[in-house]
């Protein structure tokens, strides 16, 4: 079974600590790389975090604020060093093409990796392939600002038992799978008869923004919310003067989304003890958990 987890490279917001280094998020999904917003520091990260940076496949920067991008350019220097051959996707709003440049080419190297670029300049679903399908947000931040949500694909699973009450065994399983239909000792299985639909599962990803119906919208569901909360409560005016959120306005969007487990993380330096933001979000939304930096969450397959 393969690898199914979100690390967390770093989970401060603008200003890093000694013990938060700026954000950057990485999912690891069947097979695949996934990383949010590889704030300064990110490849260095992926060192202390034990993991190999050519497992990336996708980038998302969900703005241009320098906390959220400033380890872009690096990153992509590091995929060039360590020669990578499998396209690197990368999505962003379409409106800071020109940061993305700046980011990208910012230093002298001679570039090989395949880098296939996703300027995004409008909602629902922005690109899908045999591995995901993205669908993206705008976010109520001041500045182009996109919530992500990412879908695996439904699969086909087989009931053992009821393939073998029908005698299909080995090759006879794929044929039916192929033909939908076919007929054993004179009577007709369909493939729904012996098999059903897993509905492929969601993350959604909300950094930097104001309560909004946006990021509800695109957290519906989702196995999991990786959403900030740079601040608590006691400090909601600062939250709203800079376009952010408190974690009980996390664990709202959490709520009214019907997300199975939120992830806090983006706090500010003001704060020494992430446990604060856990412990008021699970005032409204029970299965809520502060980022640390290396901390891995693992989302495995349910069992049916």
């Amino acid at each position: 079974m393969t690898v199914r987890d979100l690390t967390i490279l770093g989970c401060s917001s603008q200003q890093p600590t000694r013990y938060r280094n700026h954000g950057a998020y990485l999912f690891r999904w069947n097979g695949c790389g996934l990383l949010f917003d590889p704030g300064e520091g990110t490849q260095r990260q992926f060192i202390y975090a034990n993991i190999a940076p050519p497992v990336v496949n996708y980038i998302f920067v969900s703005h241009f604020h320098g906390d959220h991008c400033l380890g872009l350019g690096s990153f992509l220097m590091r995929l060039n060093l360590d020669k990578v051959t499998h396209p690197i996707h990368c999505f962003y709003p379409a409106s800071g093409k020109k940061y993305f440049d700046r980011l990208r080419y910012g230093t002298m190297y001679h570039e090989t990796i395949n880098v296939i670029e996703h300027p995004v300049d409008s909602e629902g679903i922005v690109y899908k392939d045999e591995n995901f399908t993205i669908e993206a947000a705008f976010l109520k931040h001041g500045v182009d600002n996109i919530g992500w949500r990412v879908t695996e694909p439904d699969t086909r699973k087989f009931d053992r038992e009821k393939l073998n009450s029908h005698g299909i065994r080995g090759p006879m399983v794929k044929e039916l799978k192929q033909k939908k239909t076919m007929n054993i000792n004179g009577k007709t299985v369909e493939l729904n008869d012996v098999s059903w639909i897993r509905k492929g599962e969601s993350i959604a990803v909300v950094i930097d923004t104001l309560p909004c119906q946006s990021a509800i919208d695109i957290a519906k569901g989702a196995r999991i919310l990786l959403c900030e909360s740079t601040y608590t409560d006691e400090d909601r005016d600062l939250a709203k003067k800079h376009f952010h959120l408190t974690a009980s306005q996390a664990a709202e969007i959490a709520r009214q989304a019907g997300a199975k487990q939120l992830i806090l993380t983006h706090f500010s330096a003001r704060y020494t003890e992430s446990s604060v933001f856990e412990e008021e979000a699970r005032k409204i939304f029970s299965n809520s958990y502060a980022a640390e930096d290396f901390k891995t969450f693992p989302f495995p397959l349910k069992k049916l």
